[in-house]
């Protein structure tokens, strides 16, 4: 376990159960705003990887899956 993790599993100790409603509530929106910036980061990436991504031995590559 990372020190962070630790941490934050320590300060969770300290905090009265009424709050880790609240808690639980911030890490879900932590992880929504990170999945809805992935998107926009790999189709800002799509043109650039195009190229690669269109040759013959890409599609031999893949063909199995």
């Amino acid at each position: 376990m990372t020190r962070v993790k630790e941490e934050i599993i320590s300060e969770l100790d300290d905090l009265p159960p009424r709050t880790y409603g609240e808690v639980l509530d911030f890490i879900r929106f932590v992880k929504s705003r990170r999945c809805k910036a992935a998107p926009d980061t790999a189709l800002a990436s799509e043109p650039a990887l195009r190229k690669d991504w269109l040759r013959p031995e890409e599609e031999e590559a893949w063909r199995d899956l």
